[in-house]
């Protein structure tokens, strides 16, 4: 009984061992389908990817065949693929997780690496992480793009407006050449900002021009001057030529406002002459209102004369006198009568006059 006792314990044993190494068979066979054939094309490509980190990835939800391929592709490119220096598996599973594009962030770095611009994996991912296109950044900076100054999109606009100082308006149409600036692509400035400010530019340069002629005559003066101003500054481009594409002669802005000028002061100058005159007029009311107060005045003047004159008759102060009867116009202007010394009297003794001598010599 003891035999049998001792047959059945490891009977069980058999049969749990076998069972266990049936279990990790299926397993095996499993990841091995699962992972064995990405496994073999790393390895096929020298790329280095350990059958434990294709295990890991699975586990932690990254997608291993994306970061085989991408693997095989910094290999094959010449890539430092490094496990503690260059781009290792962790690395890219990390920017997976982290929510940036493992793929767009290898073709950026090769296209860099192909072109000889200083890019590596962790700034190549910080600005991916960062919301900018990578691979367009190395794109541009590899082959300039151009950009319409002002935009094409730009409601109401087709072309910059500035004034020269004899007040001619010219619209003006330019195309900037830029390129990225991989060092100021993060916290850089976008295009907007560079169409601002080669917008500004034109303007001040055209501004300070005597006559609209010379920026006719010279249109690349205005586009060098733009150009040595230093508008990349703090911006995620660097801008290579900026070219006039078309000049037009707008309006004689200064002509019109000297005619507004002269409108206004023309308004003016009748302003203040209403004014003048309706001072006139109520000056001219004033007056006549005064004559008519002073007639009224003398009127009640001339009610009291007479009688002042019945007061003075009654008080005695005033009396009448008879004058005889003159002649017709001797009452007019009598003359005055003269003087006991003078000459002209009948009654004063008159010279005696000299006699003169006969004519002819008598």
């Amino acid at each position: 009984m003891i035999q049998l006792a001792a047959l059945s314990r490891i009977d069980v044993f058999v049969f749990a061992g076998i069972g266990v190494a049936v279990l990790i068979a299926l397993v095996a066979l499993l990841v091995t389908l699962n992972f064995g054939a990405l496994w073999l094309q790393a390895y096929m490509s020298s790329a280095d990817v350990s059958f434990l980190s294709l295990i890991g990835m699975g586990f932690r939800q990254v997608k291993p065949s994306m970061i085989v391929a991408a693997k095989i592709m910094g290999t094959q490119a010449g890539l430092d693929t490094d496990r503690k220096l260059g781009m290792s598996t962790a690395r890219l599973e990390a920017h997976f997780l982290a929510g940036g594009d493992v793929m767009l962030v290898l073709r950026a770095i090769i296209a860099a690496h192909r072109a000889g611009i200083d890019l590596d994996f962790d700034r190549a991912a910080a600005i991916d992480l960062a919301g900018r296109d990578v691979l367009d950044a190395v794109r541009t900076s590899v082959s300039p793009k151009v950009i319409d100054c002002p935009a094409t999109n730009t409601r109401g606009r087709s072309a910059i407006s500035a004034i020269a100082m004899d007040g001619v308006e010219l619209r003006i149409r330019a195309r900037v050449t830029v390129r990225t600036n991989i060092d100021q692509l993060i916290g850089g400035a976008t295009e907007e900002t560079i169409i601002a400010r080669v917008g500004q530019g034109i303007i001040t340069a055209i501004g300070s021009a005597q006559s609209h002629m010379d920026v006719m005559e010279m249109p690349d003066r205005i586009s060098r001057r733009v150009l040595d101003s230093g508008l990349d500054a703090n911006t995620a481009y660097e801008i290579v030529s900026i070219d006039i594409a078309d000049i037009d002669v707008g309006e004689n802005i200064g002509a019109r406002l000297q005619s507004d000028q002269a409108e206004a002061d023309t308004r003016v100058a009748r302003a203040r002459a209403e004014a003048r005159r309706a001072e006139a007029v109520a000056d001219a009311q004033e007056m006549k209102a005064r004559v008519a107060a002073s007639r009224a005045a003398l009127v009640l003047a001339e009610a009291e004369v007479p009688a002042a004159i019945a007061v003075a008759f009654r008080m005695g102060s005033l009396h009448t006198q008879l004058r005889p009867h003159l002649p017709k116009g001797r009452g007019r202007n009598p003359k005055p009568p003269l003087s006991s010394s003078d000459p002209r009297r009948p009654d004063r003794p008159q010279p005696e006059q000299p006699v003169g001598k006969p004519r002819g010599g008598e």
